[in-house]
């Protein structure tokens, strides 16, 4: 039976959970302005459910919102029985219904709100707002723990059971995405969607972590084993490890190695945090990695 968390402990957990909700609210809430601001008036299906919902929007009519959220229902439903992770679970149905909320909601209140609407004519513009603010805001949630659902949750059950990269997931589902809107609403605009998903990564990875491609992690451990397991069932990723000798106390450890993506970062320091709260853990920044699991070497 475990034992109940000291008062001091608890009240940090429920900060930290605290935290975590107003960030999720916050970037969710962000996200869904950046999209009824800037994408869904100019078409700017930049991948994802939510170019999707543009896509089905233009021939039906039905709230991007609400086909957002509709969409996202048997994707939770995959996510539950392959990822089994509740915190995530959790948060990204937050994110998700807030978002669709939201999105439903600035679409019906913008327009009489704002004596211009959309604020800008110019594609250009509206991409590169799309993108820069979308992504701090999917950053938001990112270091939440959470998602918007959709491709996000689709890309991390693939990468379990085949292997296959998230990056390489999020190209080949975003780019037939995009491809989609190209015959629907032209390449024009398909262009600037493509320049809407490219900055909104590039923001997200400055809010989360900042500019790099891979983090390259050191943790040493009287608990190797066990740790190795958890950071294998959790993050997907391969995990090294041998015996060290420390130069001050004389006394024998475990150095463990791995290299995962930079969203995967927050989740391996909360997994160490929960298996061994004495290891030490070394987080570098990495250029490429080449071989199973990421990029082929050929």
């Amino acid at each position: 039976m475990r034992k109940p968390l000291p008062v001091e402990l608890a009240g940090i957990r429920w900060n930290l959970w605290g935290r975590r909700l107003l960030f999720v609210v916050l970037g969710a809430m962000l996200a869904a302005l950046s999209y009824s601001l800037f994408q869904v008036p100019h078409n700017l299906a930049a991948g994802g459910l939510s170019g999707v919902a543009i896509i089905i929007n233009r021939f039906t009519g039905w709230p991007p919102g609400l086909l957002f959220m509709v969409m996202n229902v048997p994707i939770f439903v995959l996510g539950f029985r392959h990822l089994g992770r509740w915190r995530f679970l959790v948060f990204t149905s937050l994110a998700v219904l807030v978002f669709s909320l939201s999105v439903d909601f600035f679409g019906s209140l913008l327009p009489t709100l704002l004596e211009r609407f959309p604020i800008t004519a110019d594609p250009l513009l509206s991409a590169i707002y799309a993108g820069l603010v979308g992504g701090i805001a999917g950053g938001l949630i990112y270091r939440a723990g959470g998602t918007l659902g959709g491709t996000g949750v689709i890309g991390r059950i693939l990468q379990r059971r085949t292997g296959i990269p998230l990056n390489h997931v999020y190209l080949y589902t975003d780019t037939l995405i995009i491809l989609t809107a190209g015959l629907v609403f032209g390449w024009e605009t398909a262009l600037y969607a493509m320049l809407t998903l490219f900055l909104n990564g590039l923001a997200a990875d400055f809010v989360l972590e900042g500019p790099s491609t891979i983090r390259i992690v050191l943790i040493i451990s009287d608990r190797p084993d066990e740790l190795a397991q958890a950071l294998m069932a959790g993050l997907g990723r391969g995990i090294s490890f041998w015996p060290i000798t420390g130069g001050y106390t004389g006394q024998t450890h475990a150095m463990l190695f791995c290299t995962v993506y930079r969203p995967q970062v927050q989740e391996l320091k909360e997994i160490v945090a929960r298996i061994d709260p004495d290891a030490f853990v070394v987080i570098g920044d990495g250029h490429q990695a080449l071989g199973k699991g990421f990029k082929p070497l050929r």
